[in-house]
């Protein structure tokens, strides 16, 4: 019930191509508050003292919750851009929930999860390398909005898990989403609500993978060469992540340090460039 209303604006898109991104982020976010209400995903705590205190308010604490997980939602629908990426990280993310849920032996997150991941690898079986069906934007919407409301259940039941272990799991295409609205705002003076073809997946697909394959190579072999740089880049997040569950300081080193390194790649991509180490050859 809390997933529907962001799941079939995507899904109306997918069908019109109508709905705007506004009216999707702002669906997304009427999704966060039902999942305030019905299944008590909400974000307490962020174990920063002045920003706890604030969240303690339950009207804050409800509005951040919401565009939490609306934004998350957004996110996984703007990294999903070629085959198998967003199912391929939606997977990664779901397995470090269960292996908590698993610790905490809470049977029912673990059975959800895992259930999550079974449907979503039937999707990917088909969808990855060749792209014989898509998630389209209300499986993406639909993947990140369990991908944030999971990690807000699991923060909000367990008390030693801290805020930052799902914030380091879904800060690839979290940040990917708000370095686009700041590279579209700030540096282009583009609406940061339009779509581009300048995100990171993209400038390795053009640019890195052109280059370092050859430009005569099918388009469908350097489309399924795109998420596995990206999954990479996600498992990156996830070691840690598993390892330091409970340790914020750790989390939170880790999670600026991803922010740098992504910004830093992404720059060394645009002018051309790339360190050898991410070259194929």
């Amino acid at each position: 019930m809390s997933a529907f209303p962001v799941f079939f604006s995507g899904l109306l898109e997918d069908i019109t191509k109508k709905v705007s991104p506004k009216w999707r982020l702002l669906i997304g976010f009427i999704s966060g508050i039902l999942a305030f209400y019905l299944i008590s995903a909400k974000v307490t705590r962020v174990d920063i003292p002045f920003v706890d205190s604030l969240l303690s308010i339950p009207l804050i604490s409800l509005l951040f919750t919401a565009f939490a997980l609306a934004g998350v939602s957004h996110a996984f629908n703007i990294i999903d851009g070629f085959n198998g990426l967003a199912s391929g990280v939606a997977m990664l993310v779901f397995g470090a929930y269960a292996y908590v849920s698993f610790l905490h032996n809470d049977l029912f997150l673990v059975y959800l999860n895992l259930l999550l991941i079974a449907a979503t690898l039937g999707f990917f079986l088909w969808n990855y390398p060749f792209g014989l069906i898509f998630l389209g934007d209300g499986g993406a919407y639909f993947l990140g909005f369990c991908a944030g409301a999971i990690g807000a259940i699991l923060v909000n039941k367990y008390p030693d898990i801290s805020p930052w272990f799902p914030m380091l799991l879904v800060i690839y295409p979290v940040w990917e989403t708000l370095f686009s609205i700041y590279r579209r705002k700030f540096l282009k003076d583009y609406p940061p609500h339009m779509p581009d073809a300048l995100h990171f997946h993209q400038l390795l697909y053009r640019r890195l993978l052109k280059f370092t394959l050859g430009s005569n190579i099918e388009p469908f072999k350097r489309n399924s060469y795109t998420s596995p740089f990206l999954w990479v880049m996600e498992l990156i997040c996830l070691v840690p992540a598993v390892l330091f569950w409970d340790n914020t300081p750790i989390l939170m080193l880790f999670t600026f340090a991803f922010i740098v390194f992504y910004t830093w790649l992404y720059f060394r991509i645009v002018k051309f460039k790339t360190p050898k180490i991410f070259r194929i050859k």
